[in-house]
This record gives C-alpha cells, sequence and structure tokens, in this order.
C-alpha cells in the first residue's frame, strides 16, 4: 500500500516542511508513505505522468496560494486515468474553502482540515488496516459534512520532520520552533488562532544541532513572530552564535519594533552572515496600521533596524503591502521613503493578498477592495488606490528588485537619487522611462541594465554623466570578477602599463594582496581588478579623485557579496604607498 503526498513548491529551492512532518508523525505507519515534490514551474502532464508511474494508492496534494489552481487541474486529469484513486486535500487552501472545493471536485475524496499532523496518521491508519469508519477522524471535511474539529497539539509532541538533509542540497530547509501569534493582524490568517505554543528549547537545540553538523546551507524558521518571546528567542540566537559552523544561515521573521537591547547586542556580536531578519512594517500611515490592529511603534523600529544596520553582521529584509485600506498612492509613497531611508539590505513592494478567514476579507466589501478571483486573491483595487495605480506600482515594484533588491547598483542609485524629490519618485520616473522604452515588454539582459540607467541618469540627473559611468563601474566591479571588461565602462588602454608596473611590484611586495602568495602578476591581474577613476565613487575614501581602486574577490562582505576594496592614489600609485 503506498499513500502519495504530493507538494507542489514555487520554486525548485523551496520545500514542503508539511509533508515531512506528516509522515513522521505517522510513526511506524510511515513505511507506507511516499513523498513527490515538484514546482509550479513543472508543467501539468509531466508531474501527471510522474503521478501515474509511481502508482499510488491513495494520493494527497498540499494545497495554498501558489498551487491550488494547478492542484486543482491535476486532479481532474488524474481522476481521468485513476477514477479509483481516493484523493485527499490538506493545507490552507483546501481547509478554508473546503466545502465549495467538494462541490465543485467530486473527484476530492476528502479534506484534511486544520493542523495535520494527527489527522494524517489516523487516515493513513484507516487505509493500512483496509476500512473502518472514516467519520470517526476528527478534521476530516467529507462530501456529507464535517467530523468534529480535531484539537491542537502540544508542539514538542510532534516529531522532527528530518531524518537526513540529502534531498535538500541547494534547497532551503523550514523549520519552525512555535505556531501561532498572538497579534491580529487583519490580512494574515495567523490572527486566527492567538494561542502561541512553542516547542520545548531543549528539543529545539537538539534539532538545530542536526542541521549545523551536517552544513546545510540555510534553515528558514516559519514561526510568524519568532521574537514574540524574548527567552525563547535568546535561548535559540544564543545557541546559533555559540554553534556557529561557519557555513549555515539562519532566517527569521520578526517584529522590529519589540526587538530589545539585549537581543540588538547579541544579534550585533554573531558572525556576519550568520542571521537574516524579516521585518514587516507594512505601512507608516497610522490611520492604516489602526485599521488591519496592527501595533507597531515605528520609531521603536526605525532605531533598531538601525542600531543591526551599524552593526553590519544581520541581513535585514523590510516589507510593504500596497493596496490597504486607508492607504492611498501618496501614502504608500510616504510609507516607501521611510522604509527605503531605513536602507534595509532588502525592501519588499508586496500587494494585499485578501485571503479566505481572514478579517480583512470579511470586510472587502467595506473596504471597497476589488481582488482576484484566482489565487493568490491579490488586490485590483480599492477605495483608496485605482487600478491604473496599482499597476504602477506593479512596475515600480520591478525597478526596486531591479536596482535596489538585486545589490548591483547601489552606488549609483544613492547619488542618482539626489536629483529627485524623492526616493519613491525616481523610482517612479525610472518605470515611466522604462515603459516609454518599451523595456517591459522587451525584457533586457542584466548586462543591459547598466545601459538603461546610464541612458536614463543622462537624462534626468543634475551631475556629469561621466560620474554616473564611473559610479557604474565601481557597481559593476565590485560584484563581478570579469572575465572581459563591460562596453559601457570605455577602454582602459590609458593605464594599462600602469596596472602592469603594479602588479609586476606587488609580485615582489605583497603589499596589498598578502594573501596571493605564489601567484605572479599575470595571475594577480586576473584574479582581481585594478580600475582609474576620475571621480569619487566611494565614501569610504573620501576625496579619492584621480585615484586607483584594488578591488579584492576574496575578501567578499557575506552580507553583500561586494569585494573588498583598497585605495591607492594616482599621485602615490607608482611608489605603492598605501592610503
Amino acid at each position: 500500500m503506498k499513500f502519495l503526498l504530493a507538494a507542489l513548491n514555487a520554486k525548485y529551492i523551496h520545500s514542503n516542511p508539511a509533508i515531512y512532518s506528516l509522515r513522521r508523525y505517522a510513526g511506524e505507519n510511515a513505511r507506507y508513505v511516499e513523498l513527490a515534490e515538484y514546482t509550479i514551474n513543472n508543467r501539468v502532464e509531466e508531474i501527471l505522468e510522474d503521478i501515474y508511474n509511481r502508482k499510488p494508492d491513495i494520493i494527497g496534494f498540499s494545497c495554498y496560494i501558489w498551487n491550488r489552481n494547478m492542484i486543482l487541474e491535476l486532479i481532474t486529469e488524474l481522476h481521468k486515468l485513476l477514477p479509483e484513486l481516493p484523493i485527499w486535500m490538506g493545507g490552507p487552501e483546501a481547509s478554508l474553502d473546503a466545502e465549495q472545493i467538494l462541490a465543485k471536485y467530486p473527484a476530492v475524496t476528502g479534506i484534511m482540515a486544520g493542523e495535520g499532523e494527527e489527522t494524517f496518521a489516523e487516515l493513513l491508519a484507516f487505509y493500512v488496516k483496509g476500512g473502518g469508519e472514516l467519520r470517526s477522524i476528527a478534521g476530516l471535511v467529507l462530501p456529507k459534512g464535517a467530523t468534529p474539529e480535531r484539537k491542537l497539539l502540544p508542539l514538542t509532541e510532534i516529531p522532527f520532520a528530518y531524518e537526513d538533509t540529502t534531498d535538500f542540497e541547494n534547497r532551503i530547509i523550514y523549520y519552525e520552533s512555535q505556531r501561532g501569534c498572538p497579534f491580529s493582524c487583519s490580512y494574515c490568517l495567523s490572527s486566527i488562532d492567538k494561542t502561541v505554543r512553542f516547542r520545548d528549547i531543549d528539543v529545539v537545540k537538539k534539532e538545530l544541532q542536526f542541521f549545523l553538523e551536517r552544513q546545510v546551507k540555510q534553515v528558514k524558521f516559519v514561526d510568524r513572530t519568532f521574537n514574540c518571546n524574548h527567552g525563547h528567542a535568546m535561548d535559540i540566537w544564543t545557541y546559533i552564535k555559540e554553534h556557529d559552523n561557519g557555513i549555515t544561515n539562519f532566517h527569521f521573521e520578526i517584529a522590529g519594533d519589540i526587538l530589545n537591547e539585549e537581543e540588538i547586542a547579541l544579534l550585533n556580536s554573531m558572525r556576519a552572515g550568520l542571521v537574516q531578519l524579516e521585518i514587516g512594517v507594512q505601512s507608516v500611515n497610522q490611520e492604516t496600521l489602526a485599521e488591519i490592529r496592527r501595533v507597531t511603534d515605528l520609531e521603536k523600529l526605525k532605531a533598531a533596524v538601525a542600531q543591526i544596520s551599524r552593526g553590519g553582521r544581520v541581513h535585514q529584509h523590510l516589507d510593504l503591502i500596497a493596496g490597504l485600506p486607508f492607504e492611498d498612492y501618496e501614502s504608500f509613497g510616504r510609507s516607501f521613503d521611510a522604509v527605503y531611508g531605513m536602507q534595509p539590505n532588502q525592501l519588499q513592494l508586496g500587494f494585499l493578498k485578501v485571503l479566505k478567514g481572514s478579517y480583512l476579507y470579511e470586510m472587502a466589501e467595506n473596504y471597497g477592495i476589488v481582488y482576484t478571483a484566482a489565487p493568490p486573491y491579490e488586490v485590483l483595487r480599492t477605495k483608496w488606490i485605482s487600478y491604473e495605480e496599482i499597476r504602477r506600482l506593479k512596475k515600480i515594484e520591478q525597478m526596486v528588485e531591479i536596482y535596489y533588491n538585486s545589490g548591483q547598483f547601489r552606488h549609483t542609485i544613492f547619488v542618482l537619487q539626489e536629483s529627485f524629490q524623492s526616493p519613491f519618485s525616481m523610482y517612479e520616473a525610472l518605470a515611466d522611462y522604462y515603459g516609454e522604452k518599451g523595456f517591459f515588454t522587451k525584457a533586457p539582459g542584466r548586462d543591459f541594465h547598466y545601459h538603461i540607467l546610464l541612458s536614463f541618469a543622462g537624462k534626468y540627473g543634475n551631475r556629469e554623466e561621466a560620474l554616473y559611468r564611473e559610479l557604474l563601474v565601481f557597481d559593476f566591479y565590485l560584484r563581478e570578477k570579469a572575465k572581459s571588461r563591460p562596453d559601457f565602462a570605455g577602454v582602459q588602454d590609458a593605464y594599462r602599463k600602469e596596472a602592469a608596473a603594479f602588479y609586476k611590484k606587488e609580485e615582489m611586495e605583497r603589499r596589498y594582496l598578502p594573501d596571493y602568495s605564489g601567484y605572479d602578476s599575470r595571475q594577480l591581474a586576473r584574479m582581481t581588478h585594478l580600475e582609474q577613476f576620475h571621480y569619487t565613487v566611494w565614501e569610504s575614501v573620501p576625496k579619492q579623485r584621480d585615484s586607483f581602486l584594488l578591488f579584492d574577490y576574496r575578501k567578499r562582505n557575506p552580507l553583500t557579496h561586494e569585494a573588498a576594496v583598497i585605495a591607492i592614489l594616482q599621485s602615490e600609485f607608482r611608489t605603492g604607498a598605501d592610503l
């Protein structure tokens, strides 16, 4: 007997912790469970063929907003091929719409509603035994009605989901140390269950050690507000600091305004890159925050983000949501500028998802929220923001992804934004420029984005175009150990002889590159990069006009991946005197 648990992830690097947890909780019956993970980028016919070839006796699908439609399409086609196959669904997109799914899709045998571990274990036992009474299993929704709701389990009773990490090479592993959330944000499903259950801290440490010993690349905590309990957060952060393997990165979703001095000091004492934080700001409009039941002290949040930024150890990802009540286009622009001014490593412009079961779903008509009928139920317009404005924000989002979140244009962008009234107005103008030139439909390659930004800066910037060109060259070589020179950078013949002389001298003295012992001058030139700049492009060394900058790619910043830079004044260049 084979019960196949199938998941369709958004990307290959993602994994589905639910199906692993269900299998482990099944105990001795886990031997009857097989897992199958696909992505929404696979074709339906490919997934269908693979499922058919696995010959399951029962199948269960893990259903979310990103895969619901594809799963329902799969179920429809699978039922044609295997009409006797029992088909089960679980996950939030099935649980909260169970009756409607069963009414529309008679191929679905039933739905496991809510928390699934104990329900699945009993359902699996039902099939292993060869029958019984389905209605005796709590937590099911069947065509003839729902069984009693299942009580929540103590979180520590749920076994550790992972037996080994073989299947997670180059993929993110998800982990939970708590379930539930104490806050009541009206757009979030976690607000339904305000009871927070914590996993025993000694168990958590043992499980984290499992990841550390296997040098997992990234562990992403799915806890909704990880730092809602100070002691719990401090215990985990202290443990991963003390047992840091130099490789594993841990991701946490936190509330920035409740970080205290002790937590910030601990975070700032960690290895750079050990931890990354995702902080949902959502809006700085106080009326909006009150309406969505989100209590946020924005000044405390701003101060905490600034303290962590100064520490230079932790990657910070800040989120905004467009389409919230009382947030019009101008208000969103102000929220954007406020959060952008905090200079996070990444700024995500999200768009409201009207999720079934949330308070905002119940209030959508009152707010005039119109949203897509199909998942992800994304906002189209509200009383406060039009469809045209939402579409414009979508284009601005693309500009932020390309020119800010990529980290490839940071120095150019920060100088260029001085020419605009605000950062938001710069990204507006950039989006409009892309639209005018047809770049949204032409989809230019990554290298061409440098050309576009140079052209844009030449048209709208209030500084010399030569400065913007050098800033782009600086940004390019900070990230790229390129074999060939980008064509927007111009030729370097003017200082070719000086560069050759520098590397010849460096081969003898190892003054600037002491870690490159054993390499000759030609190898040094290939492994690093030396560039002459006539403008000040690097804020770390003011007044470095007419200088050479040496890019050392062996020493990269673990947060930004930028090369280490050594500045050498042209007047001292031939003597090699350090600044």
